[in-house]
């Protein structure tokens, strides 16, 4: 298309001179969301221009009509090489692009958190020296807690979150800079100053610029979308989220997306992704194409169409999507370059009252589980929350300082897991552990295993112990264990249980025990045994008892003693026996009572008084000492040859 008006193109490059390169001809293609680059066919009077002293330099792109600049396309140098070169001049080709385009260059794994999406992205742009750039936005988004740019470059990761939001980026541009703008409402971006004039009749005979093709089309799209995801704070919530088109009346309804999940944990979120779920897959569902030779047409800015037939077209659109080429075969007069400069472009258009919103880029997937190392707080052995989540380290990580800083906590599978009761062991620091990630996403991750290496070994040397079983625990912040182990090897069997200090049993009924074989118990200090009922022992053999100290037993009712056959006491020293009642001293054969060479001998022929001295007497008293009451008084009286009696008086 021969453009209206006088037009002309040039460039230049930071460190060259203006009049270095002449521009012969450029294609160039930009849209929403996504890098532009210029393809530029260049001629210079110098054939010694290299490569490494233009690439990665700025460089501008000047668009002129009637002597006025109509559009700067400013950016860095991608590529750049030489061509043929003839009499007079060195062809040369150029690739322009945003400086921003530098954040393919670097790829990287890291671990974001507490932040939202605007706080990563502008994070990353001011690490590759990207300072231009300017955030439009109407809903704030909200603080990830977690959020992994896994083996992705900076453009995918920041593409990808601000997909992920409904933020849409686009470039405005200046003589000696261009700003990264990202924006959320297609009525905030930036507006033209003139009204363009749609014009399909106009020929070679148009003095201003003007659209000659204008084609608006409609498409079906879904008209609802379903949301859906899950979160271990709130099982039983649906969480499901819905929003339906308000602007579908011209097709049928029940075209659903539905998906799952939804990569939020709360409804506030859930909406907002659900709605920008809708606008996305429903952005091309009204657009209109265009092709003019107005080079003052950019993509994120809006402008008026004026002069179209059909008067709902004449209004103001967001320009989405944007090629363009130019001409100018002057610039090589030796290969006889004639003609006219020509300017085109074809550009795809959207009522600037409808959202745009960029593609969802794919999150990254792991593929399969990985290793990672607990960590926490230099003074801690055991770290984790009220859920028994963790923190972890990856290999990958080259940021964390391997404390309670280097993840999110990180929910751990146990063997058990029900309303207060299954089965607890938290991983401690410095342990291995497997994790994975539900539906393989980077930024959910869950342990789910746990593996010894060599400095984290097995608490019995392997193979040579194969045979055991062990659960075996360590004291924390000292030494010792409490372990429950299990030996299979033949006829070396055994069930080990050991508690490094207290070990308490409570059987809520019944309780029994059977040993086959011997039974022997050690206590190294006290014991006490509380039976609330009965007691019944019964040895079928011989019974030993030795009591190194002293021996009591109380019996608050009757006690009854009943030996079969002997009954030998030898007591060392004294014996007493106190009844409030009746005592009676029975015997089938004889009784005998015997102190030194005095002895009483009762028997069935009558009884037998034998002593040095007899005294029988009336009255007096059995003397003030009383009976006993304590092993001591018995030792004591013993000592002083008491009899527990008052001595009666010679006859």
């Amino acid at each position: 298309m021969a453009a209206a008006g006088r037009i002309n193109f040039s460039i230049q490059v930071a460190g060259l001179s203006d009049d270095t390169f002449q521009v012969i001809e450029f294609h160039g293609h930009e849209a929403l969301s996504m890098i532009y680059r210029y393809q530029i066919e260049l001629a210079s009077r110098f054939d010694n221009i290299e490569p490494e002293n233009i690439v990665d330099q700025s460089v501008c792109l000047t668009l002129v009509r009637d002597g006025r600049v109509v559009r700067y396309v400013h950016g860095i140098v991608q590529s750049f090489h030489k061509a043929d070169t003839g009499f007079h001049h060195t062809r040369y080709t150029l690739a322009l692009v945003p400086s921003f385009a530098r954040c393919q260059l670097r790829q990287n794994s890291r671990i974001f958190q507490t932040k939202t999406a605007v706080e990563i992205i502008t994070t990353l742009l001011a690490e590759m020296g990207i300072m231009d750039y300017a955030f439009a936005l109407k809903r704030t988004p909200a603080v990830r807690e977690y959020c992994v740019q896994y083996r992705e470059t900076d453009l995918a990761f920041i593409e990808r979150l601000a997909g992920e939001e409904g933020i849409f980026y686009y470039f405005e541009h200046a003589q000696g800079q261009h700003t990264l703008c990202f924006c959320d409402q297609s009525n905030q971006t930036s507006q033209q100053d003139d009204a363009i004039t749609y014009n399909a009749t106009a020929g070679g005979m148009a003095t201003q610029p003007y659209i000659s093709s204008f084609i608006r089309k409609k498409k079906i799209a879904p008209a609802t979308v379903f949301l859906k995801d899950y979160s271990f704070k709130n099982p039983a919530y649906s969480f499901l989220n819905v929003q339906q088109a308000n602007d579908a009346e011209y097709q049928a309804k029940y075209y659903e997306h539905y998906d799952y999940p939804g990569r939020y944990k709360d409804d506030v979120s859930g909406l907002a992704f659900t709605k920008i779920r809708l606008e996305y897959l429903r952005r091309d569902a009204e657009q209109a194409s265009i092709h003019s030779d107005a080079m003052q047409l950019t993509v994120g800015y809006r402008f008026k169409l004026t002069d179209h037939f059909e008067p709902s077209n004449n209004r103001t659109w967001l320009v989405t999507a944007l090629s363009s080429q130019g001409t100018q075969p002057q610039a090589l007069e030796e290969a006889g370059g004639t003609g006219a400069t020509t300017f085109s472009n074809e550009a795809v258009l959207l009522p600037d009252t409808r959202p745009w919103r960029p593609q969802p880029n794919p999150k990254p997937r792991v593929d399969g589980p990985q290793m990672a190392t607990v960590v926490g707080p230099a003074e801690e052995e055991i770290y984790c929350d009220e859920y028994g989540r963790v923190k972890i380290q990856f290999p990958w990580d080259r940021e964390g300082e391997h404390d309670e800083q280097a993840s999110c906590w990180v929910r751990v599978a146990q063997a058990w897991a029900g309303a207060q009761y299954g089965f607890v062991a938290i991983p401690r620091i410095g342990h291995e552990v497997i994790v994975s990630f539900l539906e393989g996403d980077p930024d959910q991750p869950i342990i789910t295993g746990r593996t010894y290496h060599v400095s984290n070994q097995t608490p019995y040397p392997l193979p040579a112990s194969k045979t055991v079983t062990t659960l075996k625990t360590q004291t924390h912040k000292g030494e010792g264990s409490n372990e429950l182990r299990f030996e299979d090897e033949k006829d070396q069997e055994e069930v080990y249980l050991h508690a490094q200090k207290n070990m308490a049993i409570q059987v809520e009924n019944s309780k029994n025990e059977r040993v086959e074989y011997d039974r022997s118990v050690s206590i190294g200090h006290d014991e006490a045994l509380d039976v609330a009922n009965d007691r019944k022992v019964t040895v079928t053999g011989n019974q030993d008892h030795h009591t190194t100290g002293n021996f009591r037993r109380s019996t608050e009712g009757d006690f009854s003693n009943t030996v079969t056959g002997d009954l030998a006491q030898k007591i060392a020293g004294a014996f007493g026996i106190s009844a409030d009642g009746a005592l009676t001293i029975k015997s089938g054969s004889k009784i005998t009572l015997q102190v030194g060479g005095s002895f009483v001998v009762i028997h069935s022929g009558g009884v037998d008084i034998n002593g040095s001295a007899i005294n029988l007497n009336s009255g007096g008293s059995p003397g003030a000492l009383p009976l006993p009451d304590s092993v001591q008084v018995l030792k004591t009286a013993a000592a002083e040859g008491s009899a527990f009696v008052a001595n009666c008086p010679a006859v």
